[in-house]
C-alpha cells in the first residue's frame, strides 16, 4: 500500500461510489469508504427508487378509471399515502442494507462519517479520526438548487417529497426539466392538484422539440395547470388576508381555516400552513406547498478539494479527464460530481472504468455516447441519440414519424397519443436518434437503444418482423420519411 492505510479511499456511498468500491476490492486493494448520510445515495435514497415507486402508486387511479371502461365493476378507492409511505422507507432500509452487505462482502471498510479532505493524499472523518489513501475517490453526487429569493426556505425540493408526513392538497412545482414534470405528473396522479411553472417557452429544455410538445399537451389534458414563460417573483407564508383573497388551489371556498391545521414536513421548519406566491405574469395564488425543481448542482462544497489541488469548474463540478481524473494526481471523480450526465447508470459506468484504469492497469475511458435515457412522466418518454433539431445542424436528415391513438386507450376513448420517431442519417442511413413518448416508453428505448448502439441502420430496422399487435411495432414499420433536412 505504500505507507497508506488504503489503497482507495472513496467518500460518498451511492451506486457510483459502491461500485468502485466493490470493484476495486476485488482487485485485492484495500479500500475504504465514508458515507455521511445513508447508503445508497440520490438513486437509492431520495431520487431514482422511491420516485420510481411513487409512480407506480400515482399510475392506479387511471388504471381504475380504464378498468371500468373494460366492463370491470371497480369503485374509486381513496390513497393512503401514510401507508405507502410506510411502504417505502420500509424498502428504502432493505435496499440500504443490501448496499451495506455488499461492501462488507467485498471487504471494504464503512466509515458512517463525513470526509473531507485534508491533502491530496489524507482524508479527514467527521470522527476526529485521519486516513491515508494511495489514491482517492470523490463520489459525493449532488443536490437541488434552490434558488437565492426571499423566503425561499418556505419551498421544498425533490429530496423532500419522501418525508412529507401527508400529500399537501395543493402544489406550485417550479421548474421544466424532467424531475419537475415526472413529480407534476405523480402529485397529480395522486390526487394533488398541481400548478407548474416553468420560465422557458416549452418544458423538458434539450429533449427532442415533437416529443416535448405532446408530453406538455399530455400533462394538460391530466389536468396540470402548466403556466410557460412564468416563474416566482415573490413568496410568504399566507395571512388570513391572502386567504380570503384567493383561498387555496385546492378550496378555495375553504377560506382561512384552509390548510392551517397540519404542517407539511417531517423536517423542522419555521411554521407551516399554506404559501402564498406571486408570479411573473402578476398572477397571485395560494398553495399548500412550494417544489423547487430547479436543477441540481455537485456536492463539492466544503471538501476541501481546491486546497489539495482539485480543479473546480464554474458550476461547482469537479473538472477531470476522460478518464475521470482530477488536476491532482492521487484524485479521481465519478457521477454526479463530475457534472457530465447525471444519471445513476452512468455513474457506475465511470466506476467500472476507473477501476479498469487504476486498478487493472487498462486506460479505460469512459464512453458517453448514445446513453438511452427515460423521462417517467405520464405518459413516459425514452430517448437515445440527437433530437431532430440537433441532428439537423450536423448533417441532412430523414425523419420518420408517426403519432397516434394507440389501442388501449382509444377502446375506452381517451384522447392519449403516443409518439414513435426515428432521425436518420441521409449519408450512412444510421440511426442518430430515436424518441418514443408511450406507456412503457422507458422499457422500449433500452432495447432499441442495443441496436442503435450497435450502429443500426433504417435498413435494419425495416427488415425486422413486427410484432403484432403493439405499440412499439411503428419503429420497424415506418417506411417513408415524413420530412427531411
Amino acid at each position: 500500500m505504500s505507507g497508506h492505510d488504503f489503497d482507495l479511499f472513496v467518500i460518498g456511498g451511492g451506486s457510483g461510489g459502491v461500485r468502485a468500491a466493490r470493484q476495486a476490492a476485488s482487485t485485492g486493494a484495500k479500500v475504504g469508504l465514508a458515507e455521511e448520510y445513508r447508503m445508497g445515495g440520490t438513486c437509492v435514497i431520495r431520487g431514482c427508487v422511491p420516485k420510481k415507486l411513487m409512480v407506480f402508486a400515482s399510475g392506479y387511479r387511471e388504471m381504475c378509471e380504464d378498468a371500468r371502461g373494460y366492463g370491470w365493476d371497480i369503485g374509486q378507492g381513496n390513497f393512503d399515502w401514510p401507508r405507502f409511505r410506510t411502504h417505502l422507507h420500509e424498502e428504502l432500509d432493505r435496499l440500504e442494507g443490501v448496499y451495506r452487505k455488499l461492501l462488507t462482502n467485498s471487504s471494504v471498510e464503512i466509515f458512517d462519517a463525513r470526509a473531507t479532505l485534508k491533502d491530496s493524499n489524507t482524508v479527514k472523518l467527521s470522527t476526529g479520526d485521519e486516513v491515508t489513501a494511495r489514491t482517492i475517490l470523490i463520489a459525493t453526487g449532488g443536490h437541488p438548487y434552490m434558488p437565492e429569493m426571499t423566503n425561499a426556505e418556505l419551498g421544498i425540493t425533490s429530496n423532500d417529497i419522501f418525508l412529507l408526513e401527508e400529500l399537501p392538497k395543493s402544489i406550485l412545482i417550479v421548474g421544466g426539466g424532467y424531475i419537475a414534470c415526472e413529480f407534476a405528473c405523480i402529485l397529480n396522479g395522486l390526487g394533488v392538484e398541481v400548478t407548474q411553472y416553468y420560465r422557458g417557452a416549452q418544458i423538458l429544455r434539450g429533449f427532442d422539440d415533437e416529443a416535448r410538445g405532446l408530453i406538455a399537451e399530455a400533462m394538460h389534458e391530466r389536468g396540470i395547470d402548466l403556466h410557460l414563460g412564468t416563474n416566482i417573483v415573490e413568496m410568504a407564508r399566507a395571512t388570513e388576508d391572502h386567504l380570503a383573497e384567493h383561498g387555496t388551489d385546492s378550496d378555495a371556498a375553504m377560506g382561512a381555516d384552509v390548510g392551517l391545521s397540519q404542517a407539511l414536513l417531517s423536517r423542522d421548519t419555521e411554521g407551516s400552513g399554506p404559501i402564498w406566491v406571486k408570479a411573473t405574469n402578476g398572477k397571485e395564488r395560494v398553495v399548500d406547498a412550494v417544489l423547487y425543481a430547479t436543477g441540481r448542482v455537485p456536492n463539492t462544497s466544503g471538501l476541501g478539494l481546491e486546497e489539495a489541488g482539485v480543479e473546480i469548474g464554474r458550476r461547482g463540478e469537479v473538472v477531470v479527464n476522460e478518464y475521470s481524473a482530477s488536476s491532482a494526481p492521487s484524485i479521481y471523480a465519478i457521477g454526479d460530481v463530475t457534472n457530465r450526465v447525471q444519471l445513476t447508470p452512468v455513474a457506475i459506468r465511470e466506476a467500472m472504468a476507473f477501476v479498469e484504469t487504476v486498478f487493472r492497469d487498462t486506460p479505460t475511458p469512459v464512453d458517453h455516447e448514445l446513453i438511452p435515457s427515460a423521462i417517467f412522466t405520464q405518459p413516459e418518454m425514452g430517448t437515445i441519440g440527437l433530437t431532430e433539431e440537433q441532428a439537423r445542424d450536423i448533417e441532412p436528415i430523414e425523419v420518420y414519424c408517426s403519432s397516434f391513438r394507440p389501442m388501449q386507450t382509444a377502446f375506452i376513448g381517451r384522447s392519449d397519443r403516443v409518439l414513435m420517431k426515428l432521425i436518420v442519417s441521409q449519408a450512412t442511413r444510421r440511426i442518430l436518434g430515436c424518441h418514443i413518448v408511450a406507456p412503457a416508453a422507458g422499457e422500449m428505448i433500452q432495447l432499441a437503444g442495443i441496436a442503435i448502439k450497435m450502429g443500426a441502420t433504417k435498413e435494419d430496422f425495416d427488415r425486422t418482423v413486427a410484432v403484432h399487435p403493439t405499440m412499439s411495432e411503428e419503429i420497424v414499420t415506418m417506411r417513408e420519411p415524413v420530412r427531411a433536412g
